[in-house]
């Protein structure tokens, strides 16, 4: 009988390999996280260096040609003639306001000014209104309202504004400007009336149509203005008096009262006095002496 020997040692295994050593880099600090808004002011800031550089020449020149576009369009005007207008307020001298007129530009609207500066047209007359934009002068009020003459003032004045290129105001600080129209006066009302024993619609002009001889002086842009005067010249020296006339107390203007628009909706006449009070010097500021410097 033969015996089988078994062999019940454990198989020899071959020995592992030596562990490999795996070598990680240093990590980084991980940056905080920006948000929206700070993300794009950190890419602006890091852009800005080569968005600089980046400009052109001829780009920065355009910007200088449309900043000088933008100034107001008196500044280039010739002046052809100074006038004078010595001032008072409260019985005391102000001082002395000298206009360069633009014979050239508004030559309607300069003889217009130099006419009522000679002689008596201004001289003993009143500044009536004060607000933050201008002053505004009273003119002459026996003077009556030739259309011929409002019409060719108007005509200027669109003409002056379609040719102030580049956005710039030409009611720009100091300008010196005859009111044409009214923006303040509601427009005509329709009337029955009879004429030759037929019944006709006739417009009613409610309130006083400038009659082209009342003035305003800006003190500061008044692009607002543009629509309603037309510019006949600038202050060439006194802007120091039109200030004190600024400084003048005033009637305070209640056209926001809810009770004045109420009685000017329904047409009560106390509103419309009311009104044409408003923004008055409370002390008289008058032009005690006037007349002409220069004239080409």
């Amino acid at each position: 009988m033969s015996h089988r020997i078994l062999n019940t040692s454990k198989p020899t295994l071959p020995p592992a390999p030596p562990p490999q050593l795996i070598h990680h880099p240093p990590q980084q600090p991980t940056a905080p996280k920006l948000g929206r808004r700070a993300a794009a002011v950190a890419v602006a800031i890091a852009a800005s260096p080569a968005l600089l550089g980046a400009v052109s020449p001829s780009a920065r020149a355009q910007e200088a040609a449309a900043a000088a576009a933008s100034a107001p369009c008196i500044d280039e005007l010739p002046i052809t003639a100074k006038a004078f207008l010595d001032v008072s307020i409260g019985g005391e001298p102000a001082g002395r306001i000298t206009v360069g007129l633009f014979g050239d530009a508004a030559p309607a609207g300069a003889a217009r000014f130099l006419s009522l500066a000679t002689g008596v047209g201004y001289r003993r007359k009143e500044f009536v209104k004060v607000v933050p934009g201008y002053v505004q002068h009273a003119g002459v009020v026996s003077y009556p309202v030739i259309p011929a003459v409002t019409d060719r003032l108007a005509a200027e004045m669109e003409a002056a504004r379609a040719g102030c290129v580049g956005g710039g105001a030409m009611n720009a600080a100091g300008a010196v400007s005859i009111v044409v129209r009214d923006p303040s006066l509601p427009p005509p009302k329709p009337k029955l009336v009879a004429r030759g024993g037929r019944l006709k619609i006739e417009e009613e002009q409610v309130g006083v149509v400038p009659n082209g001889t009342e003035f305003v002086i800006a003190t500061r842009d008044s692009p607002e203005l543009d629509a309603s005067a037309l510019v006949v010249g600038r202050v060439v020296a006194g802007m120091d008096v039109v200030g004190r006339i600024a400084a003048v107390a005033t009637v305070k203007d209640n056209t926001g009262s809810a009770y004045f628009k109420v009685a000017k909706l329904i047409g009560d006449k106390r509103a419309v006095v009311a009104e044409r009070g408003f923004n008055r010097p409370y002390t008289k500021i008058l032009v005690t002496n006037c007349g002409v410097l220069e004239q080409q």
